[in-house]
């Protein structure tokens, strides 16, 4: 036990007195943790509580492992604990993978155990050092920044994984000795049953080949990945430790992110998002991107905004960026780009090409250099439709016709051309701004958002 536990920092591990959860499937690894953790808290008049999650995704072979782990502990007089769930209807519902729709189902019923044990009870799981480096692998063929390739802390989001020095050689080598068993995932041994699995069999045996202190390695470039990680964390804090907050709202000057190295600005507006209080989940490099697309290519006067995650709205003006959760008011905006704004009723985004509902214009000619904005149509301005015939009408007679009464009518999309209407939702495009069938074209994809919760549902 002292020769595995001392590649772990002491302050992971139990304190005298203070109970643990271990997070127990029943393999090798976890078994061996539950072994080491049960040892160890005995010598200090400590509790250890083995939690068991039954995925019920392999049938009777799920329904074993339960029953392994069970009689397991109370041969060994340990306290155990398990739940299970259902993972495919929660995939389904939510168009997760089953190994999501799994982690959150499993990671929902430890914290709920942990929380029956006190406030001083820790989670704790069998993740080694060849996990660890699957795992800044897998970041890195998927597509990661910096943050990625750090791979798991020892202690993270109430969760303590104490072996992340130990490998899997190591752990095998203390279950013979001390005659640990455990039971066997059928699909642990099918390299295409997950992507984790294919690492791990076929990829990271041929790593080793290559040098055996692969794993190694790996893991000492995500340690020093994590000080450099750490050390711009610290700058973005610092550069944001002014920013004004209100409830709603958070405003960075365009300044602030200007005077900042490449590699910080990212980390900064991830600040942001804390400071606003919805935190960085699904915020993504793409997001970070739009948003300093904003500052840069937004037109001195105009304003400019990006749909995020979370119901959050970034909004750029006159040097100022705000990302704001309450509701934005019906104003002229600029769209930029594959930048979708959130106009009213409607997702308005600017594309290259037509894609579902919108509006087609004609590509910018030469000499022309304003941008497009959205907003509402001022009920004396005119359109020349075909219907027309090239004489045009108003948009409120146009509304009338259509039966769109006032308050639709104010609601409706309309889109200018440096200025010039060039195109209302619903009514159409002036045949000066109007795109052949078939020919290049700015579109402006226009989607209701009601129509797309319902397609969500």
């Amino acid at each position: 036990m002292e020769e595995l536990l001392s590649h772990c920092p002491r302050w992971v591990l139990p304190a005298r007195g203070r109970p643990a959860l271990c997070a127990v499937s029943g393999g090798l690894d976890s078994m061996c943790l539950l072994d080491l953790l049960d040892r160890w808290c005995r010598e200090r008049q400590a509790k250890v509580v083995a939690a068991h999650f039954n995925h019920r995704l392999r049938g009777a072979e799920s329904d074993r492992d339960e029953a392994f782990v069970r009689d397991w502990c109370a041969a060994h007089d340990i306290a155990f604990v398990s739940g299970s769930g259902d993972v495919r209807g929660l995939a389904e519902r939510e168009g997760l993978s089953l190994e999501e729709a799994a982690r959150m189902l499993r990671y929902g019923f430890l914290h709920r155990e942990a929380e029956k044990l006190g406030k001083y009870a820790k989670i704790y799981t069998a993740h080694h050092a060849d996990d660890n480096a699957e795992t800044i692998l897998f970041n890195l063929i998927r597509g990661t920044g910096v943050a990625g390739l750090t791979g798991m802390a020892y202690q993270q989001d109430g969760i303590c994984r104490p072996l992340l020095n130990v490998t899997r050689e190591e752990l095998a080598a203390y279950a013979a000795a001390h005659h640990i068993p455990h039971v066997e995932d059928s699909t642990n041994g099918d390299p295409d049953a997950a992507a984790r699995n294919y690492l791990r069999l076929e990829v990271m045996p041929r790593l080793k080949q290559i040098n055996p202190r692969a794993v190694e390695h790996i893991n000492g470039a995500g340690r020093r990945l994590r000080v450099v990680d750490r050390s711009l964390e610290e700058e973005a804090a610092r550069r944001t430790a002014h920013v004004e907050v209100r409830e709603g709202r958070v405003t960075l000057s365009k300044r602030a992110l200007a005077e900042a190295p490449d590699a910080v600005r990212p980390r900064m507006l991830l600040r942001l998002f804390d400071l606003l209080g919805v935190g960085r989940r699904d915020i993504t490099a793409a997001h970070l991107n739009a948003i300093l697309y904003l500052t840069r290519n937004t037109l001195w006067g105009r304003e400019s905004r990006l749909d995020l995650p979370h119901g959050v709205t970034a909004r750029f003006c006159r040097d100022w960026l705000m990302l704001e959760t309450r509701p934005q008011l019906l104003t002229e905006v600029q769209l930029l780009p594959g930048c979708p704004v959130i106009w009213g009723d409607y997702r308005v985004t600017l594309l290259d090409q037509p894609q579902g509902e919108g509006l087609a214009l004609r590509p910018w000619q030469q000499g022309e250099r304003m941008g497009l904005t959205v907003g509402p149509a001022a009920p004396g301005d005119r359109l020349c439709l075909p219907e027309t015939h090239g004489g045009g009408r108003s948009i409120k007679r146009l509304c009338l016709d259509r039966r769109i009464s006032l308050s639709e009518r104010d609601r409706l999309p309309a889109i200018y051309a440096g200025g010039t209407l060039a195109a209302v939702w619903r009514l159409g495009v002036d045949e000066a701004f109007s795109a052949p069938a078939g020919e290049p074209c700015r579109f402006v994809q226009i989607t209701k958002i009601e129509k797309e919760r319902e397609h969500e549902k």
